[in-house]
């Protein structure tokens, strides 16, 4: 089994904001697979489809982003056996907005959902995407930048970032994170 997690906030406050991209991708997914977020477990949402051969269980923590690793640690620790079958989804401010780099492991990179999961998973050996959202900042607060809205001009970044997050996500589940990192890093 493969699991996707993409990382975000809850509530309709954060819907749209650019640290839910992850939450974002997902759906995306779940409408391409034509699955629904139907159970709660360990807070978090999840749905379980097959894709191309492999289960996949996608997964939304509800813990906001700073407590990700709760979640996700806990789910994975159930349903997975090597770090290599989790794929982590989140925003990245330090890329551009619409480019998408995939790793094998690594740090959190200053991420705090990142951080959280290697705290509570206790490896850095899952994969993971980070899609960028820029850092075009109106303020100097960070924390405003990243649960700010989209501005209307991206929208149309935004729109293709989510389709092609969401193909990496599904070619990862199906091929490994080495065929995914060559075709959208």
């Amino acid at each position: 089994m493969k699991i996707i997690a993409g990382l975000g906030n809850p509530g309709a406050g954060y819907k749209n904001t650019r640290h839910n991209l992850g939450f974002m991708v997902l759906d995306r997914i779940a409408d391409v697979l034509g699955v629904a977020f139907d159970r709660e477990k360990h807070q978090g949402l999840l749905a379980q489809t097959m894709y191309r051969g492999e289960k996949v269980l996608l997964l939304k923590p509800m813990t906001y982003m700073n407590r990700s690793g709760d979640c996700v640690a806990r789910v994975s620790r159930n349903t997975i056996y090597d770090p290599a079958d989790l794929l982590v989804v989140v925003d990245d401010i330090n890329l551009p907005l619409g480019k998408i780099r995939l790793r094998a492991g690594g740090s959190a990179g200053g991420h705090n959902g990142l951080k959280s999961i290697i705290e509570r998973f206790g490896s850095r050996e899952y994969h993971r995407m980070r899609m960028g959202v820029g850092d075009d900042r109106r303020s100097s607060d960070l924390a405003d930048h990243v649960l700010s809205k989209f501005m209307p001009e991206e929208r149309d970044a935004v729109e293709t970032l989510i389709g092609q997050g969401a193909d990496a996500a599904l070619l990862w589940s199906a091929e490994g994170i080495a065929s995914a990192m060559s075709a959208f890093n």
